[in-house]
């Protein structure tokens, strides 16, 4: 059979490979229930039919708001087979981003996932003129629901027994280099714009990591949000190799659910990665005598671990065998027991926690990418060398990337890269040039060996009145090492030197203090003792001393507030808000520089 040139052939692609595994699993009542391929096919060209009945144009966009569940891709698929174009919103934003992103793109038909999201776009229904048809996918009182949808193609097929006809012949119209998807990028730097995706480039992100995965695994659990095109992006790679795909109940649940479903793959991002870690750390704190010597004696050892074990003495290999028997196996069986990947995007990742993890045996792969080039740029384990610690692997081998010699900025270019901002002309220019390049914002090198290397954001970097400039994130990520340290902000722009708003891990720091005989119950009093004060500038003078002189944080704040989605201070995918907290922030800030 061929390989599929649109995403909607991985129906047929399935049905033919592995029509008897289920493509998704679904907690429902308490109860995960298996989805099999005749249900996706049948469904997805409900919707289709539906789609044609209700007059829906090639080029069309149609809304969706849910997290991850198998109505997602009916909905994906349905949409896609008629040339229109989903546009997939995350859950969380406010009404008002609700608004603008709906007016913008100019959303006839929305789905949306439950009662609390039909409230919130019923509270601005008014606002959007262009909205014909809302839809819930779980049943809602006065709301009409999917199964409508599913009810409405189905008295179209009977009506129009050519239907089939109809839709198929729609989808030898549409090609690879068609629109399939519309994503409003999450607005770290300014309003959302929305990206203008093809099926080609999706494609050829899936095409690039198909021969990663091990040969033997068939599950994988998905948490992060659909919308965001990186687990988009994983979605279509497990259903191309025919994976069995479990949605989490929520992030809280992950942990719970890898040990129900014992998935052999998880894509993640390092805020993740480092709460895993974290709580690995933290349950160590809690031991005592031999047994957290031991504990202790076998985490420091993963941190030494080299990616290639042809560099490793054969005493260390010993070591690794017995702290594999002690402690990294109780690890494997906390995620489930099958891990054998954990794939991070969306920001670069420690290096020692690749070294930590991929030692313990969940071994850890990155991927660089942005919204606007379907996401992957480079991607480790793309070739026969490998990984290396602190890279994010080699470009694509279908696209081109290149180093701006002036500003360090990575371009690239080729099928990967985006149609263009909806109905935004102008800033598509300003992100590709004439000569196709776009210019991802990015800074970085590549190695001799042609490894890519991750250095920071042209949007964040700052000079400080000296005329030194500072890149904040590099410096973040690595005070952000630090157990005690959730999150940071470095600033100092036009200011004489570095300073840093600090995000406590009150977990960490609560155990701290109880330890420690501090005598704090909230954390405004925490924060505020001098003894935790203390004990922070020891973790900032540790990395200072690893900084250069322009770079070391010379003063900081501890703050009381735990930086989320909720307050806007992080991104779906947890990147940090910059001019959100710089407002939140201003007289803290302020006072840092008096």
């Amino acid at each position: 059979m061929n390989e599929p040139t649109r995403l909607f052939d991985l129906l047929p692609w399935r049905k033919a490979l592995h029509p008897e595994r289920p493509v998704f699993k679904f907690k429902e009542d308490g109860q995960w229930k298996d989805h099999y391929i005749d249900e996706y096919i049948e469904k997805s060209n409900l919707i289709s039919y539906a789609l044609m009945h209700l007059g829906v144009k090639k080029g069309e966009n149609i809304g969706l708001i849910s997290a991850g569940r198998p109505e997602w891709n009916y909905v994906d698929f349905g949409v896609q087979q008629t040339g229109a174009v989903l546009l997939p919103i995350y859950p969380t934003i406010s009404e008002e981003d609700y608004q603008y992103i709906l007016n913008d793109a100019q959303v006839r038909l929305l789905v949306v996932e439950n009662a609390s999201l039909y409230k919130k776009i019923s509270n601005i229904r008014e606002q959007l003129p262009h909205l014909e048809n809302l839809c819930t996918i779980v049943p809602t009182e006065d709301a009409k629901s999917i199964d409508d949808i599913y009810e409405i193609g189905r008295q179209y097929l009977a009506s129009h027994p050519d239907a089939p006809q109809q839709l198929q012949a729609m989808k030898d119209a549409l090609t690879t280099d068609d629109v399939c998807t519309l994503i409003y990028t999450s607005g770290t730097t300014g309003t959302p714009k929305g990206v203008m995706l093809a099926h080609r480039g999706l494609i050829m992100n899936v095409q690039e990591i198909k021969e990663s995965p091990g040969k033997t695994w068939t599950r994988a659990l998905s948490w992060l949000p659909m919308c965001h095109i990186y687990e988009r992006m994983m979605g279509y790679l497990y259903q191309w190799l025919c994976f069995e795909i479990a949605y989490a109940e929520s992030i809280a649940k992950v942990g719970d659910n890898c040990k129900e479903i014992h998935p052999h793959m998880l894509a993640c991002v390092p805020r993740f990665i480092e709460k895993v870690y974290d709580k690995i750390y933290r349950k160590g704190e809690k031991m005592s005598g031999i047994g957290k010597k031991i504990f202790d004696w076998a985490i420091d050892l993963a941190f030494d671990y080299d990616l290639d074990e042809s560099k490793l003495s054969t005493w260390y290999k010993l070591q690794k065998r017995v702290a594999d028997k002690l402690v990294y196996k109780e690890i494997r069986e906390s995620m489930g027991g099958c891990l054998g990947m954990l794939v991070s995007g969306g920001a670069t990742i420690q290096p020692r926690l690749t070294r930590f993890f991929s030692c313990v045996g969940l071994d850890l792969y990155e991927g660089y990418g942005i919204t606007e080039c379907s996401p992957l740029i480079a991607v480790t384990n793309s070739n026969k060398k490998g990984r290396k610690i602190g890279s994010v692997g080699f470009a694509m081998r279908e696209i081109e990337v290149r180093i701006d010699p002036d500003t360090n900025e990575i371009q690239c270019r080729g099928g990967n890269v985006m149609k263009g901002y909806f109905n935004q002309p102008e800033l598509t220019a300003e992100a590709i040039d004439a000569d196709g390049w776009f210019h991802t914002g990015d800074t970085g090198y590549f190695d001799p060996d042609g490894y890519l290397f991750i250095t920071g954001r042209t949007k964040s970097m700052f000079k400080t009145s000296m005329g030194k400039f500072i890149n904040p994130e590099v410096i973040e990520e690595k005070m952000k090492q630090s157990p005690f340290i959730l999150d940071m902000m470095v600033v100092g722009a036009e200011q004489k030197f570095a300073a840093a708003l600090i995000a406590p891990d009150f977990d960490m720091l609560k155990d701290w203090c109880r330890r420690h005989g501090v005598k704090a119950e909230t954390k405004e009093e925490m924060i505020a003792d001098k003894k935790v004060l203390a004990r922070y500038q020891k973790v900032v003078d540790k990395y200072n001393a690893e900084l250069g002189v322009t770079e070391q944080v010379k003063r900081f704040v501890l703050v009381a507030d735990t930086w989320s989605e909720a307050n806007k201070m992080l991104t779906p995918t947890q990147k940090l808000i910059r001019r959100n907290v710089a407002s939140a922030y201003k007289e803290l800030i302020d006072n840092l520089f008096k």
